[in-house]
């Protein structure tokens, strides 16, 4: 096992880690990663949280005894759930904030994520984002919200507000591009309102391993060999456009006067890199992307896979012209990579959430006596 630490240094990306459970926290694991493994955030999501719920419930039942005796303050089981999760959350801000304060709030955030019930509900959103950030109560928490219509007007309001926020479920450029809009336009209201420029952090999850699942599938459905011959090449098109939209905006002149006055940029986080493929090898949505003012965020597996074998290098500057070559090409066999299957992987990633989220409720209930 290689050391990661150098990881940013060498290539100007922060490693985030995409888990978080009591278990983590409270058998060092997320000390020990933050030290060796340089990981310098976390993100979670309801998949991740149901499953620590599930699989280690010895964990928690020290604070449902005590949340049984405070009934009345907690009358169903999504505040239930919440409070538990709260308490993870900032022991991993806590574990965090020493990188928060020294990136001088680039890094060290812990990202969490408001109901997938939520996402077409912006009033809705913002609402419980603002009770999320009220029950952590660490400055290095960052609201997660859908890429939605409603989640994108959430981002706008809260980043308004001075709250970090992270954006999620990010499958296309047009996606992305909306997303920009939304964190731009909340920063200059909290800037114009005489906010601090610097207190305000974003990032846009920009999902890449579902992506090739689905257009795998359909290019292995046309058959042809020059259909074939496009397979696991999609993500990385979406990935390198991704890029080089965030150099332009956040590195060009329309935002210089911003980063001048300390304002920070929305940065592109790669999410859902853990190959599905074992064909691509289990770090190819890691190495291929390892760009400057970028995030990665690996599941346990990943992380393990890079410090056993993976390659700490900055990757090829982002080809665009390659890029939209093979967008363009994918569109001859009927694929549109922008509209019809970004708006399909985020239904149906939002579908998964939400069910994930219904199971966590329902193990939260069932398991340690709450009730809905």
């Amino acid at each position: 096992m290689q050391d990661l630490s150098p990881l940013h240094a060498v290539t100007g990306q922060s490693l985030w880690l995409d888990n978080l459970s009591r278990g983590l926290l409270l058998e060092g694991r997320l000390a020990f990663a933050i030290e060796h493994f340089g990981i310098r955030g976390v993100t979670s999501n309801p998949s991740i949280l149901e499953k620590a719920l599930r699989e280690t419930p010895a964990y928690y039942r020290a604070d449902l005894r005590n949340l049984r005796n405070l009934r009345g303050a907690t009358p169903n089981t999504e505040s239930v759930y919440e409070q538990l999760v709260a308490r993870d959350v900032q022991m991993a801000c806590d574990l965090l904030t020493p990188l928060w304060a020294s990136s001088a709030g680039l890094d060290g955030y812990v990202s969490w994520e408001v109901s997938p019930a939520l996402a077409h509900d912006a009033e809705g959103t913002v609402a419980a984002a603002i009770r999320l950030r009220g029950l952590a109560a660490r400055d290095n928490l960052m609201i997660k919200v859908p890429a939605t219509g409603a989640g994108l007007r959430a981002c706008e309001a809260l980043v308004a507000r001075g709250l970090s926020v992270n954006v999620t479920l990010i499958f296309g450029l047009s996606q992305l591009r909306a997303t920009f809009d939304a964190y731009l336009a909340g920063l200059r209201q909290w800037i114009d309102g005489g906010g601090d420029p610097a207190a305000v952090r974003g990032v846009a999850s920009v999902f890449l391993s579902r992506i090739d699942t689905l257009v795998d599938g359909r290019l292995e459905a046309n058959g042809s060999p020059e259909a074939l011959a496009l397979r696991g090449q999609a993500a990385l098109a979406l990935a390198a456009m991704s890029q080089a939209l965030y150099v332009r905006i956040f590195n060009g002149p329309a935002f210089h006067e911003l980063r001048e006055r300390g304002a920070r940029p929305q940065t592109p986080l790669w999410a859902s890199t853990g190959s599905k493929n074992p064909a691509y090898g289990d770090l190819i949505y890691v190495e291929n992307v390892m760009w400057p003012e970028t995030i990665n965020t690996l599941p346990d597996a990943t992380l393990a896979a890079l410090a056993h074998h993976g390659h700490i290098a900055p990757a090829p500057v982002a080809e665009l012209a390659r890029a939209e070559a093979l967008v363009a090409r994918l569109a001859g066999f009927g694929i549109d990579l922008d509209g019809a299957v970004a708006e399909q992987l985020q239904t149906d990633g939002l579908a998964l959430f939400q069910g994930s989220y219904e199971r966590l409720l329902e193990q939260v209930g069932i398991t340690h006596g709450a009730r809905a």
